[in-house]
């Protein structure tokens, strides 16, 4: 049960949720964009807005093509969509707020979902701030363009702003900015900003932190399941190289220009991506961001020795997709950057796909009670530490606290990371054979009959 509350902004009066402790103002629209063109940051509005239910979400593949036959598709949608009605419209830049009710210059978590830059939304069952405002933390779940509407280039594009692409990284960037404006009517500190991603949003801020134009946006950064530098047949490619795919991709459209592709149906659009996806194999290196000497100024690889001096903290999972390569980029990077590392060696209970890449969304958020999966006591009080872990680290830039087992960070000097296992959490070392294993006998994760099992072989 949650009663209204509410709140007098600079940009107006909002009404959202009252939770106990807890405030929540939902689907708040922080930046207006059209059709291949990049955000405006919004200002404010008139009368009073409502914010007690969630924005709509950036419209993408699923929501015409869901393909749930397809066992790792079924997995991720019952693992995090299930039962969620999700509203798809291209005014979707919108964010979520979470707040301890006598908030005031709180530590603020702005968060950015996964999706592999081609779906995903603030919506999803894990992405609620009621345990870090517990902890005394705002929290901030944004919203932002994926897929053709994120990532497509263009000559025209070029031609009328200097750069192309990267619309969803530049709405990031622009969600933040907002925050940093606007978090202090919610009881924020915009001194005190910790960004934090997962998978796809994990290498946005790794590349957000790689341009020194940000410097003072934000003060330290959690990168779980993507922090670091990857193999370089994945990096970023220059802009104008990806415009043969995306050319090819508007004749599928039956578009000759950019206006006709901007007027163009959602549905005729999302049809035509999934054709492109049946011809093509290039399709992940062509719908992600790119270079454009904007955002992403030079090669990855040359931006990668000088990062913003911030706080790192990084995270991966026994089971992520390509373990081994997490493991080693992350604690690459990790160590030149005195970062704090954490190994996700929980297997999750109900099937045998263990600890699943994105499997510690639900721990760090506390969010195992909302889950088909039947958790115990263990997996109950590693999800109260890592979110302990994350508060502090927000706070102070310290995730140390008395009681929690000491976590050191990683460098030079000192190479073990803290391992969050099924019997101890603890200072180690996660096993590459373990990792190099798990990429090759279980891959992606599948959907299986629910069977709770309690030998799960974790340390």
């Amino acid at each position: 049960m949650s009663d209204h509350i509410t709140l007098t902004t600079k940009n107006g009066i909002i009404t959202g949720n009252k939770k106990g402790d807890c405030l929540e103002f939902l689907g708040i629209p922080y930046a207006h964009a059209e059709r291949f063109r990049y955000a405006k940051i919004s200002g404010g509005w008139t009368g009073v807005l409502d914010a007690t239910s969630f924005g709509s979400s950036c419209p993408q593949t699923r929501q015409y093509h869901e393909h749930l036959e397809v066992p790792e598709r079924l997995f991720y949608h019952n693992e995090f969509r299930k039962g969620i009605v999700f509203d798809y419209d291209e005014n979707c830049l919108n964010l979520n707020i979470y707040a301890p009710s006598d908030a005031k210059a709180c530590p603020v978590v702005i968060f950015i979902h996964g999706g592999g830059f081609n779906s995903g939304s603030n919506s999803e069952d894990p992405f609620r701030g009621f345990g870090l405002a517990a902890r005394g933390v705002v929290s901030v779940f944004i919203n932002y363009r994926v897929g053709v509407l994120g990532y497509l280039t263009h000559e025209e594009i070029h031609k009328e702003y200097g750069r192309d692409g990267n619309f969803g990284l530049d709405d990031q960037l622009t969600a933040i900015k907002w925050v940093k404006n606007n978090i202090s009517d919610f009881g924020g500190d915009p001194d005190n900003i910790t960004l934090m991603g997962q998978s796809a949003g994990a290498i946005s801020i790794q590349y957000l932190c790689l341009n020194e134009d940000n410097d003072g946006l934000f003060k330290r950064v959690i990168m779980m399941s993507g922090g670091g530098l990857f193999p370089k047949f994945s990096l970023p490619r220059k802009s104008d190289a990806t415009h043969e795919y995306w050319q090819n991709f508007m004749k599928i459209a039956n578009c000759s220009t950019l206006d006709d592709l901007r007027r163009l149906d959602c549905k005729t659009l999302f049809d035509s991506v999934e054709i492109i996806k049946a011809q093509r194999k290039d399709n992940t290196y062509n719908t992600m961001p790119v270079v454009d000497g904007y955002l992403i100024k030079d090669s990855v690889d040359k931006l990668i020795s000088s990062p913003l001096n911030v706080g790192y903290m990084i995270g991966y999972t026994s089971n992520d997709m390509f373990a081994p390569v997490m493991a080693h980029i992350g604690k690459k990077f990790g160590k030149a950057n005195n970062a704090f590392i954490y190994y996700f060696n929980l297997d999750a209970p109900g099937d045998k796909n263990g600890a699943f890449h994105s499997s510690d969304l639900r721990y760090v958020f506390e969010r195992l009670d909302t889950s088909w999966r039947h958790f115990g006591r263990r997996d109950y009080e590693v999800s109260m530490q890592m979110a302990d872990y994350i508060a502090e680290f927000a706070r102070t830039g310290d995730p140390n606290k008395a009681g929690l087992p000491v976590w050191k960070s990683t460098n030079s000097r000192h190479s073990s990371v803290m391992c969050f296992g099924k019997n101890k959490t603890r200072m180690g070392r996660s096993s590459v054979l373990k990792l190099t294993a798990n990429m090759l006998l279980k891959g992606d994760p599948k959907a299986q009959e629910a069977k709770c099992s309690n030998d799960n072989s974790n340390e």
